[in-house]
């Protein structure tokens, strides 16, 4: 026997029994939303390093462009070290340079590191293990076994960029940076010595807040082996592959879709 209480209940199942399946197949009735397309990111602007006028040898202004257009500094500022020349270049995060000066530069040839060779004592480093590394570093300031502050170019290997040093006077490392020439440059156990008041006024303040990247051209290998690096120009079309340095005799140039 039913009881009068239930019959509301029951008919309010019936009613839902009869809006339920409808709903359900009204839903799938519906097709589904198309997806939206993914959005492509827009492609970054070609870009080249603003170089204000300074005169740079091949080989730097290539991998000043390259750092450019590609972006491998990570929009931090950068240095890169010219050993050839002897010189040091100093940019902003947007690539453009902000100074540069002759530098003194470890007084062997060669682009490698000996591995273990920063725990051992200067005495005991020969003289044509004596080299400034080529690659590219993030570098951080850092204090030294001296107490000096120091950027770190290679913390393994004991390999810095710092203020020239003149406890030495035999070593005449002051009169080395005042000559023309970059023949007598080379003189260090492999770090990079800077005038003081270039290293106080452009060194020190795209260090003062966060690490900079330092690259550090190679004498022996090529850019392609030491970086990657590509010419812009070429790259993106805006010129002919008319001419090839010396740097990269041996690299395909692909372009990156």
């Amino acid at each position: 026997m039913m009881n009068g209480a239930c019959l509301p209940a029951l008919l309010g199942l019936a009613a839902l029994a009869i809006v339920i399946p409808a709903a359900l197949h009204y839903a799938m009735a519906v097709p589904d939303a198309p997806l939206p397309h993914p959005v492509a990111a827009a492609p970054l602007p070609v870009r080249f390093a603003d170089f204000g006028g300074a005169t740079l040898s091949p080989q730097a202004r290539h991998v000043a462009h390259w750092v450019a257009d590609s972006r491998d500094n990570g929009n931090i500022g950068f240095v890169i070290v010219d050993k050839v020349q002897a010189r040091v270049y100093v940019f902003d995060a947007d690539a453009r340079l902000r100074g540069d000066t002759p530098v003194l530069l470890g007084s062997a040839r060669g682009d490698d590191t000996v591995p273990g060779i920063g725990t051992r004592p200067l005495a005991e480093v020969l003289p044509q293990e004596r080299t400034t590394p080529a690659g590219r570093f993030v570098a951080e300031r850092g204090i030294n076994t001296l107490g000096e502050d120091v950027v770190w170019v290679d913390y393994d290997a004991a390999v810095s960029m710092h203020r020239v040093r003149t406890t030495q006077a035999k070593e005449r490392r002051l009169q080395r940076l005042a000559t023309r020439t970059a023949a007598d440059n080379r003189i260090s156990y492999g770090c990079i010595n800077v005038p003081v008041a270039f290293y106080e006024q452009h060194v020190l303040p795209i260090f003062a807040a966060q690490r900079a990247v330092i690259y550090v051209l190679p004498e022996v290998k090529t850019l392609q082996q030491v970086f990657g690096s590509y010419d812009v120009a070429v790259f993106h079309g805006l010129a002919p592959p008319t001419h090839v340095l010396p740097a990269q005799r041996g690299f395909t140039l692909e372009r990156k879709t």
